[in-house]
């Protein structure tokens, strides 16, 4: 009988996600991981915090449909983790589907799958076009702007608040707090002030209930308390605001850098939605994550991974592994980066529809806009779990030079 290779390594071969080394060329980063390690690699999330990184595709789609083994109730893990840990308010337990398990997963699940899909599609198109028109509007007539500040942040940001019925105020709170829960910096700061803003919402919407995901969730037959309605609203925030406005700043990048899609920018919808599939396969905003926390050890092919230890999965390396062979193509949309099984993203459709209406209206409103700089001088913002821009500068004739 052969003994599986165990995954628990000492630190010092353990792998740093959060260098701003491995930010700037992820992709390498996970050649050099597969050649050493195989598909279970050991890795450091900040310092002194391990866990396993999964870069095979077939490992992973294990891990994702198996929650009996994987769940993703982390309140054991917490006990050896400091509240001052950067990344704990991103992996840490509360009470919403993304980090229950059993019977609590399926309660929470139910509440946002039909929150959320009542949600009709025609009226969030003209919602996005409104968001993405006034928007526009602010910089249009200066000769370029930030992309990424200005544009790709904006529409994320007050698209999911219509449609959560959140006020500007309480909303801007709640970016503020879940920017600084992402980038692990001040992330208990911004734990804080995240938890008090979506206290607030759920107040108000007991006061003046409404058509938006955050009253259809206090009508629901689960009769979630103010509690568990607190965390289903980060939740929503969290998948909301920041992967959205990554995987909307990566796909205009990638529109204007790629010869596959800037030859054809204006022929219609289809190079949009190809350049969508193109970066969520290859540079999605959530390269990693879709965590969850074996109980006891587990030996997948031969690989004992530790009990108690964050099994994370990587969404970039896992959809670009060599074994899938032909199988690696943007048109696919057989990759991971709405996750897969009971945890699968239960937004996909909303989320691609703003980001493909958001980047298409941008595209028709500045027909002959530019990167500002070479593509090598962009910066990636450092951290284990996204794969974000720090600026996307571009400039453009002003509407009256036009």
């Amino acid at each position: 009988m052969t003994t599986p290779t165990t995954i628990d390594v000492a630190p010092e071969r353990r792998i740093a996600l959060y260098e701003a080394e491995f930010a700037a060329d992820p992709h390498a980063a996970y050649a050099r991981m597969r050649a050493e390690f195989g598909p279970f690699v050991p890795v450091d999330l900040v310092p002194g915090v391990p866990a396993t990184l999964v870069i095979g595709y077939a490992q992973a789609r294990r891990i994702l449909n198996d929650p009996l083994r994987f769940p993703a109730d982390p309140r054991v893990w917490e006990q050896s983790v400091p509240e001052t840990c950067p990344v704990r308010p991103m992996m840490e337990h509360r009470p919403n589907a993304l980090r229950s398990a059993g019977p609590a997963h399926t309660r929470y699940r139910s509440a946002n799958s039909a929150a959320i899909n009542a949600v009709d599609q025609h009226e969030l198109r003209t919602v996005v076009e409104r968001v993405a028109d006034a928007t526009i509007a602010e910089f249009r007539d200066a000769e370029g702007a930030d992309l990424l500040t200005q544009y790709a942040w904006p529409i994320s940001f007050r698209v999911l608040s219509a449609l959560l019925g959140c006020p500007d105020e309480m909303g801007r709170r709640i970016a503020d707090g879940m920017a600084k829960i992402f980038e692990g910096v001040d992330a208990a700061s911004g734990n804080q002030i995240l938890s008090q803003a979506v206290a607030d919402l759920v107040a108000l919407r007991h006061r003046q209930p409404g058509d938006d995901i955050t009253s259809r969730l206090l009508a629901h037959e689960a009769e979630l308390d103010d509690i568990e309605m607190a965390h289903q609203l980060v939740t929503l925030y969290g998948a909301g605001i920041e992967p959205l406005t990554n995987l909307i700043a990566n796909t205009v990048l990638k529109v204007l850098t790629d010869d596959q899609f800037s030859g054809d920018l204006h022929a219609g919808g289809s190079s949009v939605r190809e350049a969508l599939d193109t970066v969520l396969y290859t540079d999605p905003p959530l390269a990693n994550y879709c965590i969850s926390y074996p109980p006891h050890p587990v030996d997948v092919d031969g690989f004992l991974l530790p009990a108690h230890q964050p099994v994370v999965i990587s969404m970039a390396a896992c959809n670009n592994d060599p074994a899938l062979g032909d199988q690696r193509t943007g048109s696919n949309r057989a990759h991971l980066s709405w996750s897969t099984g009971p945890h699968a993203c239960p937004a996909r459709p909303h989320a691609y529809l703003i980001a493909e209406t958001a980047i298409t209206h941008l595209l028709d409103a500045l027909p002959e806009m530019d990167l500002a700089t070479a593509p090598e001088n962009l910066v990636r913002r450092p951290g284990p779990f996204h794969r974000a821009l720090a600026a996307l500068p571009v400039t453009f004739p002003t509407a009256s030079s036009v």
